[in-house]
């Protein structure tokens, strides 16, 4: 049977097909469609299923990794949004914390709350800090409420009411109210969406999830739609910020989790294929079109956080931790004000794209770069699929960038991608040795379409050694679907002092929520010998504000072992453990996790000495080297490609620089080694 996994970039939509009898992966890309992102999926799973052979009724599983919601609120196109909230409670979104991101920047200010002050309406009742009722719910009150946004033609609600996270009664009948007036509209509760104390982290999630909810819903509708058209009856499961796959159904009521969606599913497919490749410990470096995400995995297991900034709006849910930066291939080049030469953020996305896709770019950006030096196929991409205009991008450099600079084309187009360098270079700084790691024990694992374009000068800036390079590596993120659990995160929130007596009734806050997630699976089709759950707890000394994370063993988890895993863990993120000194829990943690099947890929490779494709002048530093353009799929294993070289694929392209050198390994990666 065949397994379909795909992922929605900025510039292009990338696919893997699993065909799980002969283990055979293939790969495809096609533009994504920013005016209906269901549009370029459709194009893709027909082209497959042309192109491959493939038919309908064998596609059983279909995964989906997104940034929809993402870019509905970095680009504020979500729906008219109101908040029903306690009383004195109206303007937790424009308070916030009170910080400034930038200290002695006067001219930054926070962004716009996503409900208007208008349409945030305040009720009475309250629950208290020990989740016991010391006002009852004004039911008129949110009925009145309900009134009012009703004739504001709001398409979504968000309710949030204090301590709702301790006892969601209150909130519960609020929306059975809000539902029943406004039966169209988008209603979802704090208490549903972020069961966690801090009022305002889970006041401005809980808007994010109700801004985005309807547009969310709708695309969802028009994806499967499309997929039922081409004859497929799979409904595609979409991978959430913590790299687990979730229903359709989960989407639509949380789509807040999918914020990281296509990201989480990079690091998830990285993790496997590096460990399977003996590398434990690498670095992914995700360049796309419009960004680069970088993320640390330390012994094969993926980094996680549970809270970032979208849009610079707080989201508080399990993520895996990555690291995102505006450069990618169609990142912009311009000059400011004091003349000297930028890199982003700003990006020609898919429409129009970079000026040698002959699309109405007119912005010259990375991609363009890369393409007059020649270390892109000035011709062709995609296989052949796509031509460029290597004319078009080296007069937009030259009236752009060169003449205003006074270089000479080269020169700027070499300038553009040494900025890029040093801005991907920070970003793996960032996640790496500014969180003391040391980076030179790790390999750079390149992926996205743009990522070992660059990698072999990003691993050189960083002080890495060996590059990492996937198959098909501009489809990683589509094949990291393919290898993601079924999985949701559930959260207990009541801040206890953990002692030896308090110690039980903390585990029977895991043992509910067992049950929640065993449900939760049971609804999935997952069978009982598929299931696992992995508990952890957010711990404080007390006094403190911010917790570190302390993983449970599974079975019997003692208090002894539990108080020695957090004054480790604590150590180990603030470099000192406080002997004697009283321990809170505040958060209980429990992801539910459904195995899925995921056969290995089988790796054939030619044993013959590949043939060299072309060969093309490519410019290396300051000169033109007569260079040999390679195709990957005719690489015997062990076979060493000493640089300069250009290792072509469908999905990406590889650079070996002058002096390095690059080996097929038995797993189908590359791996290149970088002079010092």
């Amino acid at each position: 049977m065949v397994r379909i996994g795909f992922d929605v970039g900025g510039t292009f939509t990338d696919f893997t097909v699993h065909d799980t009898r002969s283990g055979a992966l293939r790969y495809y890309k096609t533009p994504s469609t920013p005016s209906d992102r269901s549009q370029a999926i459709e194009t893709g799973v027909a082209a497959i299923i042309a192109e491959y052979g493939v038919r309908p009724e064998e596609i059983l599983f279909v995964g989906h990794g997104t940034t929809v919601a993402t870019n509905m609120v970095i680009e504020r196109r979500g729906v008219r949004l109101g908040i029903v909230t306690t009383r004195g409670f109206r303007d937790v979104l424009e308070i916030g914390r009170q910080t400034r991101p930038a200290l002695y920047d006067y001219g930054q200010t926070p962004p716009p709350p996503l409900a208007p002050r208008a349409l945030r309406f305040e009720v009475g009742g309250r629950i208290d800090a020990a989740g016991e009722e010391i006002e009852p719910l004004d039911e008129a009150a949110v009925t009145a409420a309900a009134e009012a946004l009703a004739a504001a033609g709001v398409e979504a609600v968000g309710v949030c009411f204090l301590h709702s996270y301790l006892r969601d009664g209150h909130e519960a009948r609020a929306a059975a109210i809000l539902r029943a007036r406004l039966p169209e509209v988008f209603v979802c509760t704090s208490s549903e969406v972020l069961p966690e104390f801090r009022e305002f982290e889970r006041f401005s999630t809980t808007a994010i999830n109700a801004y985005v909810g309807p547009r969310m819903a709708a695309y969802m509708r028009r994806l499967l739609d499309r997929l039922a058209a081409l004859g497929v009856a799979a409904e595609p499961d979409t991978v959430h910020s913590n790299g687990g796959l979730m229903s359709v159904a989960t989407a639509r009521d949380f789509p807040v989790r999918t914020c990281l969606s296509g990201p989480a599913a990079g690091v998830v497919g990285a993790a496997e294929v590096a460990r399977a490749a003996g590398f434990p410990d690498v670095v992914t470096y995700d360049v796309g079109g419009t960004s680069t995400d970088v993320s640390l995995i330390a012994g094969g297991v993926p980094a996680f956080a549970t809270s970032r900034l979208v849009a610079d709006y707080p989201v508080r849910t399990p993520m895996v931790d990555v690291h995102v930066i505006g450069a990618g291939g169609g990142s912009i080049a311009w000059i400011d004000d004091a003349g000297a030469l930028k890199v982003g953020p700003h990006s020609a996305g898919a429409d129009p794209g970079p000026v040698a896709y002959g699309r109405g770019g007119r912005d010259v950006t990375l991609t363009d770069a890369n393409i007059v030096l020649h270390r892109l196929d000035p011709v062709s991409l995609l296989g052949g699929r796509m031509t460029v205009d290597e004319a078009a991008a080296r007069e937009a450099i030259r009236t752009g960038v060169a003449e205003p600079l006074g270089l000479s084309v080269e020169a700027a187009a070499e300038g553009i991608i040494r900025i890029a360098v040093a801005n991907m270079s920070r970003a793996i700084r960032a996640v790496s040795t500014e969180r003391g790691h040391d980076i030179r024990r790790f390999a750079l694992f390149p992926f996205g379409g743009a990522g070992p374009l660059h990698a072999a000068a990003v691993a050189r800036e960083c002080g890495m050694t060996r590059v990492l390079v996937p198959q098909e590596p501009g489809t990683m993120c589509a094949r990291g679907i393919l290898m993601s659990d079924i999985s949701l995160d559930f959260v207990r929130s009541e801040i206890t002092e953990a002692t030896p007596a308090a110690w039980p009734t903390i585990l029977a806050r895991f043992d509910a929520m067992r049950a929640q997630g065993d449900a939760w699976l049971e609804g999935g089709r997952v069978e009982p010998a598929r299931r696992a759950f992995r508990a952890v707890v957010d711990a404080r000394y007390k006094g403190q504000n911010h917790e570190v994370q302390v993983p449970l063993p599974e079975g019997a988890a003692g208090f002894d072992p539990f108080l020695a895993d957090f004054t480790e863990a604590h150590r180990r993120e603030y470099g000192y453990a406080v002997d004697g000194r009283a321990v809170e829990v505040v958060n209980c943690r429990l992801k539910a996790i459904g195995h899925v099947d995921r056969p290995a890929a089988n790796f054939r490779a030619p044993t013959a000495a590949p043939e060299t494709r072309a060969r093309r002048s490519v410019h290396f530093g300051d000169r033109w080297l007569d260079t040999p353009v390679l195709d990957r799929a005719a690489l015997p294993v062990g076979h060493v490609v000493t640089g300069p070289a250009i290792i072509d694929e469908m999905s990406s392209t590889t650079v070996v620089e002058p002096g390095q050198t690059a080996r097929l390994e038995p797993t189908g990666n590359l791996v290149l080694e970088i002079l010092a």
